[in-house]
């Protein structure tokens, strides 16, 4: 088995948490001098308080369009507690709060700073792509990046992960949904006042960060007999699958994935065979999901029926490309007027036929559902968008897609809510409240990397909040939670789950087809 394991410990050691927890990483110390005497950050002079920017990276107080956490999100409120906490935990500090939509605003926060002798950064990531962190960090002076989970969590995990690759000295970070462990890595900014370096204060962070990590959770997990293929019979399985694309108006073949085969559809085709569905099998299905949904909350039955079409349409066009998987660049063809109903129920329904059926036209997360639904024979899984909490210790999944049959086609239902889509307050999507107690595996598969990327964990809560996508399922991961934070600038946003203690299989998959492990975890 080739093996990248790719060992990561804090920012600037390869170190792990317990060999850090009982040293203090002295260690680390001479990361200090990897900052520039310019880039130093000065002690505070005796008895005066540090001054510490707030800076928010966001779109706008109040949401104005679709994105994580919601349209309309009033982030207002969640500012002023972030505020009050601050000033009333950590008093011996200057607070100065401003908003940043990127990296032009932040230029100009960091070029009004150099005459105002700000001490040190905060940086709120509140929404996902806002390139604000890069900017500050580069001017050498301690910031500590915080998530916004729900929020700024795509841009937090992406980013904070460059940053541990490139052993920037000066970034501590804290990805938590309990604000004491904000003011614990807020008051490690003191080292700093004493005359420490940047790089002590960062590595302070993550020390504060393991010691208020909860230890992993009971690991035991209710039995799950899943039968796996062989691995000549998997490899066979996934040659004869075949993945339709329907990214924009163009169609024709495309370059195969992890040896399945693409072929790019076109909304055009998608679009009618939606508009020439069967009204009544519509009807039928939409009263049906209407039926067995737990809850229909903001979802009209016209937009039930609508959702119907899709899915048979969708279908229709799986059948006449004799192809078991597609995925839809949903959010661009629904905006731009090219489809006309989300196919977030639609692709709920395939997967819990034993087809495949995915989200923003993402082939690889398809083709990696695909090695799952040829690996088991019926569990496809399902793509999130990962957010990691270290106050609960755990990685939470969260999508508006999921099935609810989480253990094939031919195993137990579980409840699942029909609300719309989170982001934008459309349309229709899925909210499955999947299954506790059992193991998980998670994997992203890569054509180009040749590589499987791979983690494990035991589901334990099923997260009901309103921002973000709406399925959201809580693990306990197995392994070094903190190894969680280092992938995501190589590998993206996007994982593929699926129940089942599937390391095995997934490790000989990987020999057959010479790709290496990376356990991410």
């Amino acid at each position: 088995m080739n093996v990248a394991d790719h060992r990561t410990g804090c920012a600037c050691c390869g170190i792990n948490r317990r060999q850090f927890l009982a040293a203090g990483c002295a260690a680390c110390a001479g990361a200090a001098g990897l900052l520039t005497a310019s880039g130093s950050a000065r002690a505070a002079q005796d008895g005066a308080k540090m001054k510490l920017k707030v800076i928010y990276s966001l779109h706008g107080e109040k949401q104005s369009g679709p994105d994580w956490p919601n349209v309309g999100f009033d982030f207002r409120p969640v500012m002023d507690r972030i505020n009050a906490k601050l000033s009333s935990a950590c008093p011996d500090f200057e607070f100065i709060p401003v908003l940043a939509t990127g990296e032009d605003d932040a230029k100009k926060i960091v070029k009004a700073d150099d005459a105002k002798k700000t001490d040190g950064y905060i940086i709120y990531q509140m929404n996902c792509w806002n390139r604000v962190i890069q900017t500050v960090a580069a001017t050498g002076k301690p910031v500590l990046y915080a998530d916004f989970q729900y929020g700024g969590s795509g841009g937090f995990l992406v980013y904070m992960a460059k940053f541990l690759r490139d052993k920037t000295p000066n970034v501590g970070f804290v990805a938590s949904s309990n604000l004491d462990d904000l003011v614990a890595a807020v008051k490690c900014f003191d080292i700093i006042k004493k005359g420490g370096s940047a790089a002590e204060f960062a590595m302070a962070t993550t020390k504060a960060r393991l010691a208020a990590t909860p230890k992993p959770g009971d690991s035991a997990c209710s039995p799950d007999t899943v039968k796996v293929n062989s691995t000549g019979d998997t490899l066979k399985l996934m040659k004869d699958s075949k993945i339709l694309a329907v990214r924009d108006q163009t169609l024709g073949d495309d370059e195969p994935f992890n040896g399945i085969p693409v072929v790019k559809v076109a909304f055009a085709e998608l679009n009618e065979a939606w508009k020439n569905a069967d009204k009544d099998e519509s009807k039928a299905i939409a009263d049906r999901w209407k039926k067995t949904a737990a809850v229909v909350d903001g979802v009209s039955d016209e937009t039930l029926a609508t959702s119907a079409a899709m899915y048979l349409g969708m279908k229709a066009v799986l059948k006449k490309h004799d192809a078991n998987a597609i995925t839809v660049n949903c959010l661009g063809g629904f905006y731009g007027g090219h489809i006309h109903a989300y196919p977030c129920l639609g692709f709920h329904e395939l997967c819990n036929e034993g087809l495949v059926g995915a989200c923003e036209c993402d082939v690889r997360s398809t083709a990696t559902m695909l090695m799952w639904l040829a690996i088991t024979g019926g569990r496809t899984g399902f793509i999130s968008d990962p957010v990691v909490d270290t106050a609960k210790r755990q990685i939470i999944y969260a999508h508006c897609v999921a099935p609810n049959r989480a253990f094939g086609p031919e195993g137990a239902t579980n409840p699942f809510e029909i609300l719309t889509h989170s982001e934008d307050r459309q349309g229709a999507s899925v909210r499955s409240v999947l299954p506790l107690g059992y193991m998980t595996t998670t994997i992203e598969a890569d054509n180009g990397r040749k590589e499987i990327l791979f983690h494990q964990g035991k589901a334990v809560a099923n997260d009901p909040d309103d921002r973000a996508c709406r399925t959201k399922l809580c693990i306990d991961p197995a392994g070094d939670i903190e190894k969680l934070f280092t992938q995501w600038d190589n590998w993206g946003w996007h994982r593929v789950t699926a129940y089942g203690d599937l390391k095995e299989p997934v490790i000989a998959l990987a020999d057959a087809m010479g790709y290496k492990m990376v356990y991410e975890a």
